[in-house]
């Protein structure tokens, strides 16, 4: 692990009691946008639908409504011939539980079904110190769910915090391969890769990216991406 990555972890100690605030920000399942009307009129232009279902990494937190993950994203596939919309399923502060909790719900609002889920949710429990088991037994629900509705998975991993001790890190960290593995997915192995050692790819609070890191995780990913939908 280099210098700059531990760094950044060292950094999640501090901020600790700020993401414990962002998730009493918490949209519930009820709060979520839901597509119809006019929006389902427009869903129709796209021949490729994708849910990205995370945590404020893909929510776009402190971000423009262009900036984040999901916008940027579906600008890429675009780029790449492929007329995708990117449907954002991030809700800041977003355990496992959570995530597990308002998955059905996203899915059965959207206006039909998604060609591909992007899966990315993990890290604030790694921040609460949540047992490595319990957000294993989460993730395996989730993707217990999304296989019985036979849509394709990319997996964005997380990786645990050094200070957090060797033991949990041997428990967290091969969670995501070990599901990536069983349940066949592609995998993108740690969604915050080769940003955030880079204070200038980061927003101010060392935790989430900038626009521009953004773009350089859209960039990376992309090629799992397009290949989930081709």
């Amino acid at each position: 692990m280099s210098k700059g990555l531990i760094r950044y972890f060292a950094l999640y100690g501090a901020a600790f009691a700020f993401l414990q605030g962002l998730s009493g920000c918490d949209a519930t399942p009820a709060e979520q946008p839901v597509a119809q009307g006019p929006r389902q009129e427009a869903a129709k232009q796209y021949d490729k639908l994708v849910v990205a279902f995370g945590d404020s990494l893909y929510a776009g937190y402190g971000l423009g409504p262009s900036e984040g993950f999901a916008p940027q994203l579906q600008a890429a596939l675009e780029k790449e011939g492929l007329r995708a919309r990117v449907h954002n399923a991030g809700v800041s502060g977003d355990t496992t539980g959570a995530g597990k909790q308002r998955l059905t719900f996203v899915l059965d609002n959207l206006e039909r079904k998604p060609d591909l889920v992007i899966l990315g949710l993990g890290g604030n429990d790694m921040l609460r110190g949540i047992k490595a088991s319990e957000t294993e037994a989460n993730m395996r629900a989730m993707m217990d769910e999304i296989k019985k509705r036979d849509i394709p998975v990319v997996l964005t991993g997380m990786l645990a915090a050094p200070n957090l001790g060797s033991d949990y890190a041997n428990a967290f960290n091969p969670i995501f391969p070990k599901l990536a593995k069983e349940y066949e997915a592609a995998l993108y192995p740690f969604f915050l890769d080769g940003v955030v050692a880079d204070p200038a790819l980061m927003l101010p609070d060392h935790i989430h990216p900038n626009a521009k890191g953004v773009a350089k995780i859209v960039d990376k990913a992309a090629p799992l991406i397009v290949a989930g939908l081709k």
